[in-house]
């Protein structure tokens, strides 16, 4: 199926999803899901499940006590068991407000839920399980939780994540409005939410904020990733049954996020009625690759009724591996040249060679530096094991522990045959390189041919692996009808190493070699040697490398809740973080072309898929003989890399909540005010003029963070929301760093610098939007949302002679001095910027049309954001579009359900955003559009055994990256295939 016949059939989906709003609405059952509670607490609670307004006397809820109530039931039906043995009745009832008053009945003792029936989950109100019966039903639930939130929120429960084809918590996040991801690897690794990047969003596991990265093996997508951007890659999908987006802020939440906030919660043992168990296998394979390999998924759950109390205990473990092979052309970069005329041919028209050798500036010609064909071969492990104690001694009293531990690797290599070496085309030419002939398209050298040029070919092992681990202990305690208490006390860690980074190059010298971008990506090269004969290259030059990233959070809270009546609430807490940062990257270079004895490298030509078989060095085996240093030390710490970053936040907050109606309709809202105090410490390395002295910089931050949101209920099915909040987001932690780093190639190179004085992202929001719900059959919502940021931190570059930075001459590059130009670039808090958009979304169960179409559906949601800021590249001011900000990102899904078998495909869609502000000549840097398509299937052979068919990626999408914004001169162009798993889920 071609990419445009898929995209015309989801269109056709959004159309009918249209027609299916103007579908009758009949009298439709509801999921209802209450615990045994004060009345105070319980009817409200039906009203919001219900869609409905109930009014009472202000005082007739006092001491009554409701029963437990669960399962899928019609209105009227679902309140009369409610108030069943209360002094409770209904006075009248007109399907949209029910008024209730104090009857003849006489009370009866109210009666604690069943062992059976689970009690609501203190933070989440609806109990979800990690094998539902199908696709409709997460939607269903889904939705209602989106209904009775007060701010504007998304959800995703069991069967979207367990079920669906991801590869990883990014790939299931992807489907919900506003939010797009970043890929590495085959897989989804970060996230942007409403057009912000991934620094802006918050990540709460488990009810506390977290962070945890990982690395990419691909220079050009960051490598390592010492950013606030949390990398969900680490987690498999199947170790949670709910993930709620939160777009809107209200003063009850952590500060910080001005995209959103995303909540991961793993399974607890109360969420299922009893005994559970859950056992899954699948064999999975790529397209690229010739392997098949493993991926398991089991859950074992169960609680009991004591004479103590209740109790429950789960344990879940999700392993897997995967083989990719990620290959395709790219560039280091593009640069500004000049050529010696003694190195132009005289194939090269005399109009280009002028050009070529006397223009300067920005007037120069732009050359790809080292372009080069590149292979990425990575075996992935993921193990992710969750779990959960919880204790109830009575229905006023709850414990929980939740424990996960993560563990994600990465044995990888990398192969690469690049234009580079010691006379490269990396920079100007001025050594044996002759340029024979040139294609100029604008001011790019799209096409050159060349001879004298020195070609090497790259081989790297790597192997890393993050481990993350939470503690968690949540308590409950409902001191009355109206006070309540909750406490958190929780630990985390995500613990980054990459022992093993070593590289190997080999060269080929005096060689004729060709690079062609006339015919678009990816590029070509041709070379006039056998690149696939060992006898052609010899040892140039081995690399050892290490990295080490450490995240901690140690989080303490208290929440306390007053109910002085039904419609009235007071919500008040403090909370204590403590955030620790701290890394260091270590390198060492040993250049052996310019050495009297060169050892024999061990070469070989790689099996794995590429544009072009070419030789590379056998990296252990190359090391083995060579003896280099590969366990490194302190000694061989990087410039700028070896920081460590110290944030303590005190916070407290007060909120007001509202449940009442006006003029017959609900009325939902919230708002209050948040205060955080922030303290810094950050410690590295400083250079001078005197060389790199140790340094620790202290600063302090503190504001009051106002919030409003409101949710009025025009009809039982519409409600409108509006939403207005003061919000924060932290710098980014280089940004943070009080270190320096410098880098070097063969012709010229960078440094960065940090700024531990930055003031926060701060932002102020507005948003509004409008949602009609079709019963649990679908809904359709349209929102707009806007956001001022002031102190937006951004980069200020220029190129600058090496000597001005004050860094020392002894980090420059060989033969490099005080006068060599280099990239100078460090954050700084900048005007602002704002960001505003717009999203739609719509579900629909197409129930409306004849047999057999009434068992399809469609789901999906288009967003588009736009906003800008300024930054210097070069000493020039630029207005950018914000870093990662796609304009444009939608999801599409339909699907065909029955009671036996299920099929859904699958688009997301995220146009091109800019990932940077450029350099070298270029004026910014970023990724193409990206349409990825997936499949899946089911057929349940038993209720308890069902069979899955699944395919990721099926047009085998590229990524696309380039630098320069008006001639987006390619950086990289890969492709990683498409992935294919079968397998069963088996439910005890």
């Amino acid at each position: 199926m071609t990419t445009k016949l898929l995209r015309r059939l989801l269109m056709c989906g959004v159309a009918v999803a249209g027609l299916g709003l103007a579908a009758p609405a009949f009298a439709q059952n509801r999921t209802f899901d209450l615990p045994a509670q004060s009345a105070v607490k319980s009817i409200p609670q039906f009203a919001q499940q219900a869609g409905i307004q109930i009014m009472a006397p202000a005082d007739a809820l006092a001491g009554i006590r409701t029963p437990a109530l669960k399962g899928s039931l019609e209105r009227q039906q679902a309140l009369k068991q409610l108030l069943k043995g209360t002094r409770l009745v209904v006075a009248s009832d007109d399907g949209h407000t029910v008024v209730l008053k104090v009857g003849d009945v006489a009370p009866a003792p109210a009666k604690v839920a069943p062992a059976s029936v689970p009690a609501a989950d203190p933070v989440d109100d609806v109990a979800t399980e990690v094998v539902v019966t199908g696709f409709r039903s997460s939607l269903g639930r889904a939705q209602d939780i989106k209904r009775r939130a007060v701010g504007t929120q998304d959800s995703i429960v069991a069967d979207d994540i367990a079920a669906f084809p991801d590869l990883n918590l990014a790939e299931s996040l992807q489907r919900v409005a506003g939010v797009a991801i970043t890929r590495d690897a085959g897989e989804g690794r970060q996230i942007s939410l409403r057009g912000l990047g991934p620094d802006f969003t918050r990540t709460q596991l488990n009810g506390m904020e977290v962070l945890g990265n990982t690395s990419s093996g691909f220079d050009n997508r960051g490598s390592v990733s010492r950013t606030r951007s949390f990398d969900y890659s680490l987690f498999a999908s199947e170790l949670f049954n709910r993930v709620t987006v939160e777009k809107s802020y209200a003063a009850e939440q952590d500060e910080g996020g001005i995209g959103g906030t995303i909540g991961l919660r793993t399974a607890r043992p109360f969420d299922y009625k009893g005994f559970k168990a859950v056992v899954s296998a699948k064999a999975q394979s790529n397209s690229n690759t010739d392997t098949v390999t493993p991926r398991i998924v089991g859950l074992i759950s169960n609680r009991w009724s004591t004479s103590a109390g209740e109790l429950g205990a789960l344990l879940s473990v999700a392993s897997s591996e995967n083989d990719v092979n990620e290959y395709g052309y790219r560039n280091w970069n593009w640069t500004k040249i000049n050529v010696n005329a003694a190195n132009i041919g005289p194939g090269v028209s005399a109009a280009d060679a002028l050009r070529l050798s006397t223009a300067t500036g920005m007037d120069r010609i732009s050359a790809p530096q080292a372009a080069t064909y590149s292979t990425w071969y990575d075996h992935r492990k993921r193990l992710g094991i969750t779990g959960a104690l919880q204790y109830r001694p009575n229905d006023r009293v709850e414990m929980s522990l939740d424990l996960l531990y993560g563990k994600l690797s990465n044995d990888r290599n990398e192969y690469s045959m690049t234009n580079a070496g010691v006379n490269a085309l990396t920079g100007d030419v001025k050594g044996t390189q002759k340029l024979q002939e040139a294609v100029i398209q604008g001011d790019t050298l799209v096409y050159a041919k060349w001879t004298g040029v020195d070609t090497r070919s790259e081989a790297k092992h790597s192997y890393d692996e993050t481990a993350f681990t939470q503690a968690v202990y949540t308590a409950s305690y409902q001191v009355t009808d109206a006070l309540s208490f909750k406490g958190l006390l929780g630990y985390s860690k995500s613990e980054f190493v990459e022992p093993i980074f070593d590289k190997v190059f080999l060269q080929s010298v005096n060689r004729g070699v060709s690079y062609d971008f006339r015919s678009g990506n990816p590029g070509k090269n041709t070379y006039d040697f056998d690149i696939t004969n060992a006898a052609n290259w010899g040892l140039m030059r081995a690399d050892a490398r290490e990295d080490y990233i450490m995240s901690e959070y140690k989080t303490a809270k208290i929440d306390g809740r007053y109910d002085f009546s039904p419609a009235h609430t007071v919500k008040f807490g403090i909370e204590y973080k403590d955030f620790g940062n701290e890394g260091w990257q270590r390198y060492q270079r040993v250049d052996w072309y310019n050495k009297p004895v060169v050892p024999n490298a061990v070469t070989k030509v790689f099996d794995y898929k590429t544009l072009a078989p070419y030789v590379v060095a056998d990296v252990d085996a190359t090391f083995a003989v060579t003896g280099q240093l590969r366990d490194l030390t302190g000694a061989n710490d990087q410039a700028g890399t070896n920081f460590q970053l110290s944030e303590k936040t005190t916070s407290a907050y007060a909120q007001y909540d509202l449940d009442t109606t006006v003029s017959g309709m609900a009325l939902r809202a919230n708002a209050g005010v948040r205060y955080y105090s922030t303290d810094l410490t950050s410690a590295g390395t400083l250079a001078t003029n005197n060389g790199l002295v140790p340094a620790v910089i202290k600063s302090h931050y503190d504001g009051i963070l106002p919030a409003l949101n409101i949710a009025l209920s025009l009809t039982p099915d519409m409600i409108v929301r509006l939403g207005a909040n003061r919000n924060i987001s932290r710098p980014s932690l280089g940004d943070l760093k009080a270190a320096g780093s410098v880098s070097f190639t063969p012709f010229g190179g960078s440094v960065s610098a940090g700024n531990p004085n930055l003031h926060p992202f701060l932002a102020d929001s507005i948003e509004a939007s409008w949602e009609y719900y079709m019963g649990r059959k679908g809904y359709v919502s349209l929102g707009v949302f806007h956001k001022k940021m002031d102190s937006f931190i951004t980069s200020e570059t220029a190129s600058v002679p090496y000597g001005s930075t004050g860094y020392p001459l002894s980090l420059v590059g060989p033969g490099q001095d005080a006068n060599t130009i280099y990239s100078f670039s460090r954050p700084v808090n900048g005007a602002g910027a704002t960001i505003q958009g717009a999203e739609l979304a719509i579900q629909r169960d197409f129930d409306f049309l004849p047999a057999p179409f009434d068992k399809l559906g469609f789901t999906g949601n288009v967003t588009y954001a736009t906003g800008e800021t300024d930054a210097k590249v070069d000493g020039v001011t630029y207005t950018f579009d914000l870093s990662n900000l796609s304009k444009w990102s939608s999801n599409a899904t339909i699907y065909y359900e029955t009671a036996t078998w299920g099929a859904r495909i699958s688009s997301a869609y995220r146009s091109g955003y800019l990932d940077g502000i450029g350099g070298n000549g270029n004026i910014g840097s970023g990724f193409q559009a990206t349409n990825n398509v997936d499949f899946a299937a089911h057929y349940n052979v038993t209720p308890a055994l069902k069979i899955v068919v699944e395919g990721l990626n099926l047009t085998n999408e590229p990524i696309d990256q380039y630098t320069d914004r008006y001639s987006q001169r390619s950086t990289s162009y890969t492709k990683s295939g498409r992935t294919f798993t079968v397998g069963a889920t088996y439910e005890f």
